[in-house]
């Protein structure tokens, strides 16, 4: 299904976005050579303050925290772009998105290797 080994961890409600809203495009203030699939890890942090989660949890009772959730592809690394999702300084734009059975997991920083069975990648659905 994929040979994605690399994940890269990203705080709710990003991940959510990418997979249900059409979030094309991950922002970083790194950038990457990296092209091709790698999986995104749903952190187990949320991004915003009390409130935002508290009303992201009730819209989403079912959102993934600290699990892989899906797979992308990335095919570029860009400084400029016209999306909504774009604000920088750098974007992994994505394409190819698909969602997993979400696989529990710790997250770290950058680019890393989960510690998951890659056997148990099941894939459940093409994202927006």
């Amino acid at each position: 299904m994929t040979t994605a080994t690399k994940a890269l961890s990203i705080r709710q409600p990003w991940p959510q976005h990418i997979f249900h809203d059409g979030k094309d495009v991950e922002n970083r203030n790194w950038a990457t050579g990296y092209r091709g699939d790698v999986l995104i890890h749903a952190s187990a942090t949320f991004d915003g303050k009390a409130a935002e989660k508290r009303s992201f949890l009730i819209d989403n009772p079912h959102a993934p925290f600290g699990a892989i959730v899906g797979i992308v592809e990335i095919i570029e690394c860009v400084t400029d772009m016209d999306s909504d999702w774009f604000f920088g300084p750098y974007g992994f734009v994505m394409a190819n998105k698909r969602l997993i059975t979400p696989i529990p997991c710790k997250g770290m920083l950058g680019f890393f290797t989960p510690d998951i069975d890659f056997d148990q990648i099941r894939q459940i659905g093409d994202a927006k």
